[in-house]
């Protein structure tokens, strides 16, 4: 299909420009003019999550399919969309503990299939990504936190590897890890959450030894009037991939990430340009 030709983007995180980073959008079906605004000239993307239907579904999806390889062809990274925390941690291959609950975490989001599921399961799942959707990596969503699983994790995020060539991993804590999940993925999710709690964020300061390309910090419920400021707040705390939206999740009710930002042409013409001080 000729637009599953195009060739991803090679920037190495620790490069990057100030860009967004996409959680995850309604399916294209339903969101058809959102995809495609991501791949405008311009747009400063670094990734763009794709969860078909919790996970790469059961077959191919045309719509999914078409979307991604636009992306592709436009240099912007695909990741597939994996659920750490629906591992089954009594059934894991060779006693793996990776997803294990952790206190504070939001509640997983039911799995189609019922139960939990083993490392196997979730290598099959993105073997299916790479198969059908040629993704560029993949996004480990509700990734632990603690040092206690940094060792399984690690293991799975090896044989994501071996699955992908160049694979780009971003881990999708929500909070700060211990540090050496730094050394684990490409970029680390450290923020994820409202802007009510963004806006008096505290930076870890082991994040100080690393680039800002290597952290992301997702926040719903800006303001369009404190854009302004919340990339500020991210340019101080050394993230340089960010999504901002002014929707929020409803207490819990409501994806806040399947729609563009009403904001979107302000934020594009934004970021990168050193909003100052």
């Amino acid at each position: 299909m000729p637009y599953l030709t195009g060739t991803p983007a090679t920037t190495a995180c620790t490069d990057l420009r100030p860009g967004l980073g996409i959680p995850g959008l309604a399916h294209p079906l339903l969101a058809s003019a959102e995809w495609g605004a991501l791949t405008r000239p311009g747009a400063p993307v670094h990734w763009a999550v794709l969860n078909v239907a919790d996970g790469p579904g059961t077959q191919p999806d045309p719509h999914c399919l078409e979307a991604a390889g636009r992306l592709r062809n436009a240099g912007v990274r695909v990741l597939g969309h994996l659920d750490a925390s629906r591992l089954d941690t009594t059934r894991l291959l060779g006693a793996t503990r990776l997803g294990l609950p952790r206190l504070g975490a939001p509640a997983p989001r039911p799995s189609r299939g019922g139960g939990g599921r083993t490392l196997s399961d979730l290598m099959s799942e993105a073997q299916r990504y790479v198969d059908w959707y040629r993704v560029d990596g993949f996004y480990l969503d509700r990734c632990p936190v603690e040092r206690a699983d940094l060792h399984e994790t690690r293991r799975a995020v090896g044989t994501l590897r071996a699955l992908r060539d160049k694979a780009h991993i971003v881990l999708g804590h929500g909070t700060h890890p211990h540090p050496g999940y730094a050394e684990c993925g490409d970029q680390l999710v450290t923020f994820s959450g409202p802007w009510s709690e963004y806006r008096w964020s505290q930076v870890a300061e082991w994040t100080a030894d690393y680039p800002p390309g290597r952290f992301c910090h997702l926040v719903h419920g800006v303001p369009r009037g404190h854009l302004d400021e919340a990339l500020r707040i991210a340019r101080w705390q050394g993230a340089a991939t960010v999504w901002f939206t002014d929707h929020t999740d409803g207490g819990g009710r409501i994806d806040p990430w399947e729609s563009m930002p009403g904001y979107w042409d302000d934020i594009v013409s934004r970021i990168g340009t050193g909003v100052s001080e």
